[in-house]
């Protein structure tokens, strides 16, 4: 294996190598800072023996990070769930391909799911931007984690590209390893969710055989994630103002890593998690005399129907809807009070954002609004009553 492929650089690590990461994570004082930031309560010492007595992938996951994913569940939500996995098989392998809303939580809440439907856990690929420091990178890799190259000079992206193009196929197809990856680069911030192209054209570069028959060897499957409430969505907001306000606004490191806080730490509400069929059957169904260009695009169609179809739908989308557009139109689906709720919860969001000049209020509340109204509209559009 380690012979006939070149993906040291981006591979999570093997098992065998997990005993020999483990004490360069635990010596770093930021790991030790953060461990002791998420867990307040932690007793280090014994946290780091449990650490050092993993020798594998699946051992860290089992005794660190299940039962810490099971711990934030409880303190930051009303609970998780999920659907569909009954048109699923566990002896197959599957990319699944989802929606971007937490930057870390996605795809670890997604393995929590498949593990109480009687899967294995899947690869998750991760951009490199979030790996600020050695040692996350080095985490996430005994986590299954691929790493995605993202801040490379263009000269350099085709073979990138390829290279994590080939290591997907190489995971789904000779390892019989699921992965997980985002429908884009990076989180749909309006929560307006669409797959890019270029995941379809990255996907292509691998494998080898035409693109229907090369996109249908990878097993796609697209996942729904609802989380009732984002708890970055006013940092999200923020950005946006940032942006119209200087076009050459560029987030920071410590941008990200105040993502990833929120995002582990904040309540969430209540998320759901709604696995569809592989799109193989539809991918079949695509005419073989459309060029490639049109046939790449029928295909983030089919991803894209499946995942907006089956959305959960919260009270605070309905509200957010009839709110955004000035109606009324899901007035059945809440009450006044509710209503209430969330127009405050909105403006609490909003009162949190303190270090922005002209700070418009107006403008943040709309795009907070849309992200939650985004989904509904897409999923009504998908369903045909919109």
């Amino acid at each position: 294996m380690k012979q006939l492929f070149d993906f040291d650089e981006i591979r999570p690590f093997y098992d065998e190598e997990v005993p020999e990461i483990i004490p360069s994570i635990i010596s770093e004082k930021g790991f030790e800072h953060a461990v002791k930031y998420i867990i307040p309560d932690v007793d280090y010492n014994k946290f780091c023996n449990q650490m050092l007595s993993c020798h594998s992938k699946k051992d860290f996951q089992d005794k660190l990070a299940v039962p810490f994913l099971y711990q934030l569940i409880h303190a930051s939500s009303s609970g998780v769930d999920g659907s569909g996995f009954e048109n699923l098989s566990p002896s197959e392998s599957y990319t699944y391909m989802s929606n971007h809303r937490d930057i870390i939580l996605d795809a670890s809440f997604l393995n929590v799911m498949l593990l109480e439907n009687g899967f294995d856990t899947s690869e998750v690929a991760i951009g490199d931007n979030l790996l600020i420091y050695p040692w996350i990178s080095n985490l996430v890799r005994i986590n299954k984690s691929v790493i995605v190259n993202r801040n490379v000079p263009v000269r350099k992206m085709l073979e990138v590209s390829k290279r994590l193009s080939n290591y997907i196929h190489f995971a789904i197809k000779i390892k019989h390893q699921s992965l997980w990856i985002a429908q884009r680069e990076g989180r749909a911030k309006d929560s307006d969710d669409r797959t890019q192209e270029s995941m379809i054209k990255m996907f292509n570069l691998g494998g080898g055989s035409d693109l229907k028959s090369n996109i249908a060897s990878l097993n796609i499957v697209p996942v729904s994630i609802s989380y009732e409430y984002d708890p970055c969505d006013y940092l999200k907001a923020r950005e946006f103002q940032l942006k119209r306000d200087n076009p050459s606004f560029k987030k920071t490191p410590h941008d990200d890593l105040l993502s990833m806080e929120k995002g582990l730490l904040g309540y969430k509400g209540h998320i759901h998690f709604a696995v569809s069929s592989p799109i193989n059957k539809q991918l079949a169904l695509i005419n073989d005399k459309l060029g490639k260009a049109e046939t790449i695009t029928e295909i983030t169609h089919i991803i894209d129907k499946a995942i907006h179809s089956n959305y959960k739908i919260y009270t605070g989308n309905y509200v957010a809807y009839d709110l955004l557009n000035e109606d009324q139109r899901f007035i059945d689906k809440y009450t006044q009070e509710e209503k209430e709720l969330f127009e405050n919860y909105i403006q609490q969001q909003i009162n949190k954002i303190k270090d922005i000049p002209n700070k418009d209020e107006s403008f943040l509340k709309h795009k907070i609004l849309e992200m939650y109204s985004n989904p509904l509209k897409n999923k009504l559009i998908a369903i045909g009553d919109f």
